[in-house]
């Protein structure tokens, strides 16, 4: 009998939390993997809400046990596995049916295939989905792209599920096309940048003044109760203050310092250099990545050059200059990332809503944060202009930029490495030199090859006299 409300396809760790939101919330969803056994598995673990599931062995089975018109949501890996499996499933479809692809995804494939489904008479919405195991169980993030109609005829859905804030669903139309997956990307890209910090403020903490792990853990716990208050901060807390079962000993501390990545924060990095758009913040979390992956070339760096010094000079720092600076590179990553959004906007002619964007990120994803509030207001004032130019984020970075000056100088000068809080205060200051030194490149590349430039005191294009 056709009485599901939605299907989903691919029950991996957030296909399977997704669809016991959507159970809880009292829609009926049949679901789907190639793996019968996981099918029939997850039903059986799914415990009272196995009532409003219906498990499929096939994909024609799970096509018609949902109500007319149909909205089918994927859940698979990134890539040619969502094409293949759109294409097994098309078929299948009538024309008014909806495929909604719910995992990460290049926003650019999400382009494509949402322009295939326009040719093919079928509906497709591409949807970013954010907040890891528990948010697809309990209340995600939820951006959307794709036709305005399609969503409008699931949005009662998504709002359900989604995480809530002052009662408001953090769920939003983004935009048509592959809108929705980019403003995913971009928040992959900011949860990049934040997670880095958070770490290099923790390495000047362990290595540059020898702090264990317990009171580090204190000391985040402390910052999670003002500004810097967010997910990412309160996890760490909780990270540090979990001991091994086995050796009693922090976990933190057994853990190989080696961080993996599934390449969202990659796809940020490339989009930003596509649209011209500076986010060196999030370029330089990335490269720490890549780095980290590389642990034998370091150990043997470290046994070639021998290791920095690390520790700090008594009395350099302390942890109300490290609370500043964390304050001052969350600001500047968040401006970065918001920046890009305008870029494509401006490149795509999209209408992304950057003030709605903050309020979507309030609750339910990783990188919310009790800045966002803030940020939303400024961004309804003023949606073009940079976050570090609105009065309010003015004002803190011009009262914390002098302790990230500071920091960053100490922590290099005694070998600690930084890429993120550093590139964060160059980033600063290049937003407020006027006279930059762009002149000594205009005036290499017209040597070179005649590219010409601008002068102060004459209007149009220019050669210089490089001729002996």
């Amino acid at each position: 009998m056709k009485n599901s409300n939605v299907g989903l396809i691919g029950l991996g760790t957030m296909g399977s939390m997704l669809a016991l939101n959507i159970a809880e919330k009292g829609f009926h969803i049949s679901v789907f993997n190639r793996t019968t056994e996981i099918t029939r598995k997850f039903s059986k673990t799914a415990g009272k809400l196995s009532e409003n599931i219906t498990p499929c062995e096939t994909l024609h089975e799970l096509v018609t046990t949902i109500k007319n018109p149909r909205a089918i949501i994927l859940m698979v890996p990134a890539g040619s596995a969502v094409d293949e499996q759109i294409g097994t499933l098309r078929p299948l479809l009538n024309p008014e049916d909806i495929i909604i692809d719910a995992g990460n995804a290049d926003y650019n494939q999400t382009n494509r295939r949402a322009s295939e489904a326009l040719e093919n008479g079928t509906g497709f919405l591409g949807i970013g989905v954010s907040g890891g195991e528990t948010g697809a169980r309990y209340g995600p993030s939820i951006m959307s792209g794709g036709s305005k109609q399609s969503w409008d005829r699931v949005s009662h859905l998504f709002e359900a599920i989604a995480a809530k804030y002052d009662g408001q669903p953090c769920a939003k139309w983004m935009g048509e096309e592959g809108s929705g997956h980019f403003v995913k990307t971009v928040h992959n890209g900011i949860e990049y940048a934040d997670m880095q910090m958070i770490a290099e403020i923790y390495g000047i903490m362990r290595d540059g003044m020898q702090i264990d792990a317990r009171e580090c853990s204190e000391v985040f716990a402390r910052w999670n109760n003002g500004s810097l208050k967010s997910y990412l901060i309160e996890i760490t807390a909780k990270v540090l203050s979990t001991k091994d079962i086995e050796t009693g000993k922090p976990i933190i501390d057994l853990i190989i310092d080696r961080a993996g990545q599934k390449g969202t924060g990659r796809w940020t990095a490339i989009e930003a250099q596509h649209l011209g758009a500076p986010i060196p913040i999030i370029e330089a979390a990335v490269a720490a990545r890549n780095l980290s992956a590389d642990l034998e070339t370091r150990r043997n760096g470290e046994l070639v050059f021998g290791p920095a010094p690390k520790i700090l000079p008594k009395g350099s720092l302390d942890l109300d200059d490290l609370e500043a600076a964390l304050i001052a590179g969350k600001i500047l990553c968040y401006a970065q990332g918001f920046a890009l959004l305008s870029s494509a906007n401006s490149t795509f002619s999209w209408t992304l809503p950057l003030p709605e964007i903050a309020k979507v990120w309030r609750e339910g994803c990783i990188i919310r944060s009790s800045m966002l509030n803030d940020m939303a207001s400024a961004l309804a004032q003023n949606p073009i202009e940079n976050l570090i130019f609105s009065p309010y984020f003015a004002n803190i970075l011009k009262s914390k930029s002098n302790t990230l000056r500071q920091v960053v100088t100490s922590s290099l000068a005694s070998g600690l490495p930084i890429p993120a809080l550093s590139s964060a205060l160059t980033y600063f200051d290049m937003m407020r030199t006027s006279r930059s030194t762009a002149n000594m490149i205009q005036a290499q590349r017209d040597y070179f090859g005649a590219h010409s430039f601008e002068r102060f005191d004459q209007q149009g294009a220019h050669h210089g006299p490089w001729s002996d």
